[in-house]
């Protein structure tokens, strides 16, 4: 798969890139990535384009992208792809973006099938226009057997909404004698978020050089590594992503707590 990737300017750019590759999968790779997509209409408006030309960019990416981390054995790519404040955008735009999981699937769902992806969706289906929950669902349908990456879409999600959805079960589940409101942990509180069956991020992106988490999985988020890039979402390539993951092994992630070394 590596060398479907991209076209290389030379023969030095691939025996780099070749050597970054193979020397990042000798160290620990996230289990999980999340990335926050940013940037597309910015990436529009430097070239005197309609935003909806940057939206169309940023799809081939996700393609490379996800490529990219399935090569490396992630197990989890999340990618945010419309929030429940986008609604708030014009309604052209709006439009569009609801049109791109049905074209982004309708081509590329093939090539996923075939390389063992499993595609999955948090955030809240009812308010998604019908031609966009049924591209959705057809994907997750055809690769729900699939054991390979999970490429998570969160599709009209919030999670300031998502934590009081989750309270508002919680409650409802402690009334009803379902469980013990002394039982509750974090845990079990968890259980109740759309993320339950995966695990929290090891790694988020941010691009396009902004620096907050836009309502983005703060919950699950709590010890996850950070790295944020000026790069605009159309202009990220694999190289982008090598780099993100090489930071991410440099760190010592503790948990809130400290090295054995840092006791003597």
């Amino acid at each position: 798969m590596l060398n479907k990737m991209k076209l290389w300017k030379s023969q030095k750019d691939k025996t780099e890139f070749d050597e970054k590759f193979h020397e990042v999968l000798k160290h620990r790779i996230p289990n999980h990535i999340a990335i926050i997509m940013d940037g597309n209409g910015r990436w529009a408006k430097k070239r005197a384009l309609p935003r909806i030309a940057g939206h169309h960019e940023g799809m081939k990416v996700v393609r490379k992208i996800t490529r990219m981390a399935n090569s490396l054995g992630v197990k989890t790519l999340t990618l945010y792809a419309f929030s429940t404040e986008n609604w708030k955008r014009p309604k052209l735009e709006v439009d569009y973006l609801m049109k791109l999981p049905e074209e982004f699937l309708g081509t590329f769902l093939p090539e996923l099938i075939e390389e063992n992806v499993k595609v999955t969706m948090m955030g809240y289906e009812d308010k998604l226009p019908a031609h966009t929950a049924n591209a959705i669902k057809k994907a997750m349908k055809e690769t729900e057997h699939n054991d390979g990456l999970i490429l998570n879409f969160a599709l009209n999600y919030g999670s300031r909404f998502e934590i009081i959805e989750a309270v508002k079960d919680v409650l409802n589940d402690v009334s009803n004698g379902i469980i013990d409101k002394n039982q509750l942990n974090e845990e079990t509180f968890s259980n109740y978020l759309m993320t339950k069956d995966l695990s929290d991020p090891d790694l988020l992106i941010r691009t396009s050089g902004e620096i907050r988490l836009s309502n983005f999985m703060l919950w699950q988020l709590a010890y996850t590594e950070f790295w944020f890039t000026p790069v605009l979402w159309p202009d990220f390539q694999e190289e982008h992503l090598l780099e993100a993951i090489e930071t991410y092994q440099g760190r010592s992630r503790r948990f809130g707590g400290i090295q054995s070394e840092e006791l003597e």
